[in-house]
Protein backbone atom coordinates (compact mmCIF):
# COMPACT_ATOMS: atom_id res chain seq x y z
CA UNK A 1 0.00 0.00 0.00
CA UNK A 2 0.98 3.62 -0.90
CA UNK A 3 0.13 7.05 0.54
CA UNK A 4 1.28 10.08 -1.43
CA UNK A 5 0.91 13.76 -0.55
CA UNK A 6 -0.63 15.75 -3.68
CA UNK A 7 0.40 18.73 -4.57
CA UNK A 8 -2.46 19.25 -6.64
CA UNK A 9 -4.57 19.77 -3.73
CA UNK A 10 -7.84 19.27 -5.70
CA UNK A 11 -11.00 19.92 -3.90
CA UNK A 12 -9.75 19.84 -0.67
CA UNK A 13 -7.88 16.52 -1.02
CA UNK A 14 -4.41 16.72 0.70
CA UNK A 15 -2.60 13.27 -0.47
CA UNK A 16 -3.22 10.43 -3.03
CA UNK A 17 -3.79 6.90 -1.62
CA UNK A 18 -2.86 3.68 -4.19
CA UNK A 19 -3.59 -0.08 -3.32
CA UNK A 20 -3.76 -3.30 -5.43
CA UNK A 21 -7.17 -2.75 -5.26
CA UNK A 22 -7.89 0.79 -5.48
CA UNK A 23 -6.28 4.26 -6.73
CA UNK A 24 -7.43 7.59 -5.39
CA UNK A 25 -6.21 9.29 -8.83
CA UNK A 26 -9.14 7.88 -10.41
CA UNK A 27 -11.48 10.86 -8.72
CA UNK A 28 -9.19 13.47 -10.35
CA UNK A 29 -10.87 15.49 -12.80
CA UNK A 30 -14.22 13.31 -12.27
CA UNK A 31 -16.93 15.47 -13.48
CA UNK A 32 -19.46 15.53 -10.51
CA UNK A 33 -23.03 16.94 -10.73
CA UNK A 34 -24.48 18.69 -7.91
CA UNK A 35 -26.86 16.23 -6.49
CA UNK A 36 -24.06 13.05 -6.40
CA UNK A 37 -23.67 10.57 -4.01
CA UNK A 38 -20.97 9.22 -2.66
CA UNK A 39 -21.27 6.18 -0.49
CA UNK A 40 -17.68 5.50 1.69
CA UNK A 41 -17.05 2.75 3.80
CA UNK A 42 -13.86 0.53 4.79
CA UNK A 43 -14.44 -2.78 3.28
CA UNK A 44 -16.83 -5.19 4.86
CA UNK A 45 -18.69 -2.67 6.86
CA UNK A 46 -21.76 -2.22 4.64
CA UNK A 47 -21.20 -0.33 1.40
CA UNK A 48 -23.69 -2.89 -0.43
CA UNK A 49 -26.31 -2.69 2.09
CA UNK A 50 -25.78 1.46 1.96
CA UNK A 51 -25.80 1.27 -1.80
CA UNK A 52 -29.56 -0.05 -1.60
CA UNK A 53 -30.84 1.63 0.79
CA UNK A 54 -29.56 4.77 -1.60
CA UNK A 55 -30.93 2.94 -4.60
CA UNK A 56 -34.28 2.45 -3.33
CA UNK A 57 -34.83 6.01 -2.18
CA UNK A 58 -33.21 7.43 -5.11
CA UNK A 59 -36.03 5.27 -7.04
CA UNK A 60 -39.23 5.12 -4.42
CA UNK A 61 -38.56 1.49 -3.07
CA UNK A 62 -38.80 0.09 -7.02
CA UNK A 63 -38.06 -3.86 -7.87
CA UNK A 64 -35.32 -5.43 -9.58
CA UNK A 65 -32.77 -2.73 -9.38
CA UNK A 66 -29.27 -3.78 -10.38
CA UNK A 67 -27.09 -2.45 -7.78
CA UNK A 68 -23.79 -3.22 -8.77
CA UNK A 69 -24.36 -2.20 -12.38
CA UNK A 70 -25.69 1.50 -11.70
CA UNK A 71 -23.19 2.33 -8.48
CA UNK A 72 -19.59 1.87 -9.46
CA UNK A 73 -16.55 1.61 -6.99
CA UNK A 74 -14.83 4.25 -8.68
CA UNK A 75 -11.58 4.15 -7.34
CA UNK A 76 -11.49 0.18 -8.02
CA UNK A 77 -8.15 -0.95 -9.89
CA UNK A 78 -10.50 -3.71 -11.21
CA UNK A 79 -12.01 -2.97 -14.72
CA UNK A 80 -12.47 -0.54 -17.08
CA UNK A 81 -12.30 3.28 -15.69
CA UNK A 82 -13.47 4.93 -18.88
CA UNK A 83 -16.69 2.25 -19.10
CA UNK A 84 -17.53 3.29 -15.52
CA UNK A 85 -16.98 7.12 -16.24
CA UNK A 86 -19.24 6.63 -19.93
CA UNK A 87 -21.78 4.63 -17.43
CA UNK A 88 -22.26 7.33 -15.37
CA UNK A 89 -22.24 10.17 -17.66
CA UNK A 90 -24.95 8.25 -19.62
CA UNK A 91 -27.11 7.99 -16.28
CA UNK A 92 -30.11 10.23 -16.01
CA UNK A 93 -31.30 9.50 -12.50
CA UNK A 94 -29.64 11.00 -9.71
CA UNK A 95 -25.70 9.41 -9.42
CA UNK A 96 -24.72 7.48 -6.01
CA UNK A 97 -21.31 6.27 -6.25
CA UNK A 98 -18.78 3.86 -4.10
CA UNK A 99 -15.64 4.45 -2.46
CA UNK A 100 -13.23 3.01 -0.18
CA UNK A 101 -11.21 5.58 -0.03
CA UNK A 102 -10.30 7.75 3.40
CA UNK A 103 -11.97 11.19 3.24
CA UNK A 104 -8.41 12.99 3.08
CA UNK A 105 -7.62 11.38 -0.43
CA UNK A 106 -10.86 11.41 -1.52
CA UNK A 107 -12.14 14.83 -3.55
CA UNK A 108 -14.69 16.91 -2.02
CA UNK A 109 -17.26 18.34 -4.26
CA UNK A 110 -18.97 21.08 -2.08
CA UNK A 111 -22.52 20.37 -3.35
CA UNK A 112 -22.17 16.39 -3.22
CA UNK A 113 -23.65 14.26 -0.53
CA UNK A 114 -21.04 11.76 1.50
CA UNK A 115 -22.26 9.20 3.33
CA UNK A 116 -20.07 7.13 5.48
CA UNK A 117 -20.45 3.79 6.94
CA UNK A 118 -18.56 2.43 9.80
CA UNK A 119 -18.66 -0.67 11.78
CA UNK A 120 -16.14 -2.06 14.30
CA UNK A 121 -13.54 -3.34 12.93
CA UNK A 122 -13.60 -6.99 14.67
CA UNK A 123 -16.90 -7.50 12.81
CA UNK A 124 -15.04 -6.34 9.55
CA UNK A 125 -12.61 -8.67 9.76
CA UNK A 126 -14.59 -11.42 10.36
CA UNK A 127 -16.49 -10.67 7.17
CA UNK A 128 -13.22 -9.65 5.26
CA UNK A 129 -11.78 -12.73 6.29
CA UNK A 130 -14.60 -15.03 4.66
CA UNK A 131 -15.08 -12.41 1.54
CA UNK A 132 -11.13 -12.69 1.31
CA UNK A 133 -11.15 -16.53 0.61
CA UNK A 134 -13.80 -16.81 -1.74
CA UNK A 135 -12.00 -14.88 -3.81
CA UNK A 136 -11.30 -16.62 -7.21
CA UNK A 137 -7.54 -16.64 -8.31
CA UNK A 138 -8.40 -14.81 -11.58
CA UNK A 139 -9.49 -12.03 -9.35
CA UNK A 140 -5.78 -11.90 -7.69
CA UNK A 141 -4.37 -12.31 -11.35
CA UNK A 142 -6.46 -9.21 -12.45
CA UNK A 143 -5.49 -7.04 -9.62
CA UNK A 144 -2.28 -7.68 -9.31
CA UNK A 145 -1.40 -6.67 -12.63
CA UNK A 146 0.43 -3.39 -13.89
CA UNK A 147 1.16 -2.13 -10.36
CA UNK A 148 1.69 1.12 -9.78
CA UNK A 149 5.59 2.05 -8.27
CA UNK A 150 5.47 1.11 -4.83
CA UNK A 151 2.20 -1.06 -4.57
CA UNK A 152 2.65 -4.54 -3.20
CA UNK A 153 0.25 -7.51 -4.68
CA UNK A 154 -2.64 -8.07 -2.78
CA UNK A 155 -1.97 -11.81 -1.33
CA UNK A 156 -3.75 -14.70 -1.39
CA UNK A 157 -5.66 -15.17 2.39
CA UNK A 158 -3.03 -17.94 4.08
CA UNK A 159 -4.26 -17.38 8.01
CA UNK A 160 -6.93 -18.81 9.82
CA UNK A 161 -9.47 -16.46 11.03
CA UNK A 162 -8.19 -15.36 14.44
CA UNK A 163 -4.60 -15.60 13.29
CA UNK A 164 -5.88 -13.32 10.07
CA UNK A 165 -7.46 -10.85 12.40
CA UNK A 166 -4.55 -10.72 15.30
CA UNK A 167 -2.15 -9.75 11.35
CA UNK A 168 -4.50 -7.09 10.42
CA UNK A 169 -4.80 -5.60 13.98
CA UNK A 170 -1.04 -5.73 14.33
CA UNK A 171 -0.12 -4.68 10.57
CA UNK A 172 -2.14 -1.61 10.95
CA UNK A 173 -4.89 -3.13 8.11
CA UNK A 174 -2.63 -5.74 6.27
CA UNK A 175 -3.40 -7.12 3.93
CA UNK A 176 -5.48 -4.46 3.13
CA UNK A 177 -5.48 -0.66 3.84
CA UNK A 178 -4.99 1.17 7.11
CA UNK A 179 -8.43 0.97 9.35
CA UNK A 180 -7.88 3.75 12.27
CA UNK A 181 -7.17 6.37 10.23
CA UNK A 182 -9.98 5.66 7.59
CA UNK A 183 -12.73 6.15 10.38
CA UNK A 184 -10.26 8.83 11.44
CA UNK A 185 -10.78 10.84 8.97
CA UNK A 186 -14.62 10.47 8.13
CA UNK A 187 -15.32 10.99 11.84
CA UNK A 188 -13.06 14.33 11.52
CA UNK A 189 -16.00 15.39 8.88
CA UNK A 190 -19.07 14.01 11.23
CA UNK A 191 -19.86 18.11 11.63
CA UNK A 192 -20.14 19.40 7.69
CA UNK A 193 -23.10 19.40 6.09
CA UNK A 194 -22.17 17.57 3.16
CA UNK A 195 -21.58 14.08 5.31
CA UNK A 196 -23.64 11.79 7.12
CA UNK A 197 -22.38 9.45 9.55
CA UNK A 198 -24.45 5.73 9.51
CA UNK A 199 -22.98 2.59 11.69
CA UNK A 200 -24.10 -0.50 11.01
CA UNK A 201 -25.72 -1.39 13.95
CA UNK A 202 -28.01 0.99 13.89
CA UNK A 203 -28.94 -0.14 10.81
CA UNK A 204 -29.74 -3.05 12.28
CA UNK A 205 -31.53 -2.10 15.43
CA UNK A 206 -33.05 0.77 13.50
CA UNK A 207 -33.31 0.08 9.75
CA UNK A 208 -36.32 2.00 9.17
CA UNK A 209 -35.35 4.92 11.28
CA UNK A 210 -31.86 5.01 9.72
CA UNK A 211 -33.56 4.98 6.37
CA UNK A 212 -35.68 8.43 7.28
CA UNK A 213 -33.03 9.61 8.62
CA UNK A 214 -30.85 9.05 5.59
CA UNK A 215 -34.04 10.51 3.05
CA UNK A 216 -33.63 13.49 5.48
CA UNK A 217 -30.03 13.82 4.37
CA UNK A 218 -30.45 12.98 0.81
CA UNK A 219 -33.67 15.27 0.41
CA UNK A 220 -36.03 12.63 -0.35
CA UNK A 221 -39.39 12.55 0.72
CA UNK A 222 -40.93 9.80 2.16
CA UNK A 223 -44.89 8.72 2.91
CA UNK A 224 -45.63 5.43 5.42
CA UNK A 225 -46.07 3.30 2.71
CA UNK A 226 -42.74 4.06 0.91
CA UNK A 227 -40.59 3.66 4.02
CA UNK A 228 -42.16 0.09 4.58
CA UNK A 229 -41.61 -1.08 1.02
CA UNK A 230 -38.03 0.82 1.11
CA UNK A 231 -37.36 -1.12 4.33
CA UNK A 232 -38.14 -4.87 2.95
CA UNK A 233 -36.60 -4.06 0.14
CA UNK A 234 -33.60 -3.44 2.13
CA UNK A 235 -33.76 -6.24 5.00
CA UNK A 236 -30.91 -9.19 4.32
CA UNK A 237 -33.37 -12.31 3.62
CA UNK A 238 -34.35 -9.77 0.48
CA UNK A 239 -30.79 -9.10 -0.56
CA UNK A 240 -29.91 -12.88 -0.17
CA UNK A 241 -32.45 -13.63 -1.89
CA UNK A 242 -31.57 -11.17 -4.92
CA UNK A 243 -27.70 -11.84 -4.64
CA UNK A 244 -26.65 -11.48 -7.95
CA UNK A 245 -27.61 -7.88 -8.22
CA UNK A 246 -25.65 -6.64 -5.37
CA UNK A 247 -22.42 -8.87 -5.36
CA UNK A 248 -19.68 -7.28 -8.51
CA UNK A 249 -19.70 -9.14 -11.42
CA UNK A 250 -22.74 -10.71 -10.47
CA UNK A 251 -20.73 -13.19 -8.27
CA UNK A 252 -18.44 -14.22 -10.52
CA UNK A 253 -15.42 -13.51 -8.68
CA UNK A 254 -16.23 -15.36 -5.76
CA UNK A 255 -16.21 -18.89 -5.60
CA UNK A 256 -19.49 -19.48 -3.63
CA UNK A 257 -21.55 -17.12 -6.28
CA UNK A 258 -23.37 -14.10 -5.16
CA UNK A 259 -24.80 -15.60 -2.36
CA UNK A 260 -21.25 -15.76 -0.89
CA UNK A 261 -21.20 -12.51 -1.13
CA UNK A 262 -23.95 -11.56 1.20
CA UNK A 263 -22.88 -13.65 3.84
CA UNK A 264 -24.35 -13.36 7.29
CA UNK A 265 -24.66 -9.44 8.04
CA UNK A 266 -24.28 -10.43 11.76
CA UNK A 267 -22.01 -8.82 14.64
CA UNK A 268 -20.27 -9.91 17.39
CA UNK A 269 -19.11 -13.67 15.92
CA UNK A 270 -15.36 -12.27 17.26
CA UNK A 271 -16.89 -13.10 21.14
CA UNK A 272 -16.66 -16.28 21.41
CA UNK A 273 -13.48 -16.89 19.17
CA UNK A 274 -11.29 -13.85 20.70
CA UNK A 275 -9.02 -14.29 23.87
CA UNK A 276 -9.76 -11.65 26.37
CA UNK A 277 -6.30 -10.00 25.69
CA UNK A 278 -7.33 -9.76 22.00
CA UNK A 279 -9.92 -7.48 23.13
CA UNK A 280 -8.25 -5.94 25.42
CA UNK A 281 -5.50 -4.89 22.72
CA UNK A 282 -8.17 -3.83 19.96
CA UNK A 283 -10.15 -1.74 22.25
CA UNK A 284 -6.75 -0.27 23.69
CA UNK A 285 -5.58 0.42 20.02
CA UNK A 286 -9.25 2.21 18.84
CA UNK A 287 -8.90 4.45 21.93
CA UNK A 288 -5.14 5.11 21.20
CA UNK A 289 -5.67 6.03 17.75
CA UNK A 290 -9.04 7.28 17.69
CA UNK A 291 -10.10 8.77 20.87
CA UNK A 292 -12.86 8.08 23.44
CA UNK A 293 -15.68 9.74 21.83
CA UNK A 294 -14.86 8.19 18.05
CA UNK A 295 -13.65 4.61 19.69
CA UNK A 296 -16.94 4.68 21.68
CA UNK A 297 -18.86 5.06 18.32
CA UNK A 298 -17.25 2.86 15.93
CA UNK A 299 -18.09 -0.03 19.01
CA UNK A 300 -21.33 0.62 19.14
CA UNK A 301 -22.81 3.40 16.90
CA UNK A 302 -25.62 5.37 18.00
CA UNK A 303 -25.15 9.41 18.83
CA UNK A 304 -22.29 10.68 16.91
CA UNK A 305 -21.64 13.53 18.59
Amino acid sequence: MQSVTSDAGIQGKSREFRHALMDSTLWNGFPFRDDDIVIATYAKAGTTWMQQIVAQLVFGGAEGIDVQAMSPWLDSRAGSMPERLAMLEAQTHRRFIKTHLPADALVMHPRARYIYVARDGRDVVWSMHNHHNQLKDEFFAMINRDLPPGVKPHPRPDLELVPYFQRWLEANGHPWWPFWEHVRAWFDLRHRLQVHLVHFNDLKRDLPGEIQRIAAFLDIPLTPARLALITRHCSFAYMKEHAERFSPGGGTRLKGGARSFINQGTNGRWRDMLSADDIACYEAKAIAELGEPCARWLGDGGAVG
